[in-house]
């Protein structure tokens, strides 16, 4: 970790390039969460809602990859760009080829979300379906090689964490005096540039992450001190499925987050279920993960203190939403008890 160079993450960097992306970026709002039930497990805790789930392309990925496209030089931007994804990131990365006018060939997973392929699609870049894993990065490396695209990477880098910067940016400008803020972890685009902004900000505020039990390779790479690939990823949350935490993003989680905790996908349901019936959100399980954790793991550390949530996507079909909310409705009262 002490050789990867995280020094260009600035607070002056942050919002230099938030304001470079203000003309093609939302600024998504806050909304209080006003619930009973809420109240009840987190002790009066007063919690604010960044709803990312608003954000061009339904998801806070719109930022990193907009961010990254727009420091490509002419040249590059006339062989195209090219992304490799389960689903957000290449609606991400398409979207942001559109509003440049960048050639955008996205290679996504064979069992991605047939919703998701139907977004990428619309944005008008090719999609490329290949089978999951490692032949999925070896259709985007291929396109590099052959055609000089490049590769707009789903989590990792400096211009990606400068891009997700602006969502902590937003929420320490929206909200006064937030005491914790807590943020799901897949990769760790989003937790990294957040949480370096909120720090940068207030560093008295703490920055917790949220993964998935069967996808917990941040705890593994911050307990080790050293980015772990885990074997296997096992969870209904594939946002925040990357089997990988790589070096930049890595770094920035061992210096700006305070704890990172896990949920199952019983409780990341069930989050979704407190979402839909507290905030009236339909979201993504992603989504789900944070408001789990902030009621399961966290709720002793967010106890009447005042706290962010983000809620960083809701790509999700009608069919799956219907049946993660049933298994979440069975689950609930084991979350909240």
């Amino acid at each position: 970790m002490n050789d990867v160079d995280i020094t260009g993450m600035t607070l002056e960097a942050m919002q230099t390039r938030g304001a470079a992306l203000r003309s093609d970026i939302l600024q998504t709002p806050v909304v209080t969460l006003s619930s009973p039930m809420v109240d009840e497990v987190l002790g009066g805790a007063r919690v604010a809602l960044k709803l990312e789930c608003f954000q061009h392309t339904g998801t806070f990925k719109a930022r990193g990859a907009l961010s990254v496209a727009r420091q490509l030089d002419d040249d590059t931007r006339g062989r195209g760009i090219t992304a490799a994804s389960a689903g957000n990131h290449a609606i991400a990365a398409g979207w942001a080829a559109a509003k440049l006018g960048i050639s955008a060939k996205v290679v996504m997973q064979d069992n991605a979300n047939p919703f998701r392929v139907a977004l990428a699609r619309a944005t008008g870049a090719e999609v490329i379906l290949k089978p999951a894993g490692q032949e999925t990065f070896a259709e985007a490396e291929r396109l590099v090689r052959e055609e000089g695209r490049f590769f707009i990477h789903p989590f990792e880098g400096l211009h990606t964490s400068l891009g997700t910067a602006g969502v902590g940016l937003e929420l320490m400008a929206q909200v006064a005096d937030l005491d914790a803020v807590v943020v799901s972890v897949g990769g760790g685009g989003l937790i990294s540039g957040v949480a370096a902004a909120v720090k940068a900000v207030n560093p008295a505020c703490r920055v917790y992450g949220v993964e998935p039990e069967g996808a917990d390779s941040m705890s593994q790479s911050l307990a080790s001190g050293a980015p772990v690939t885990i074997p296997q990823v096992n969870t209904i949350a594939d946002s925040l499925g990357p089997p990988m935490a790589l070096p930049f993003g890595h770094a920035l989680c061992a210096v700006y987050v305070d704890d990172v905790v896990t949920v199952s996908d019983d409780a990341i349901c069930a989050g979704m279920v407190v979402l839909q019936q507290a905030a009236k959100l339909a979201v993504e399980p992603a989504a789900g993960a944070a408001m789990a954790g902030a009621l399961g793991p966290l709720r002793g550390q967010l106890a009447g203190r005042r706290v962010g949530v983000i809620v960083c996507g809701a790509n999700i079909d009608t069919d799956s939403y219907l049946g993660q909310l049933s298994r979440g409705q069975a689950a609930l009262d084991s979350l909240l008890s």
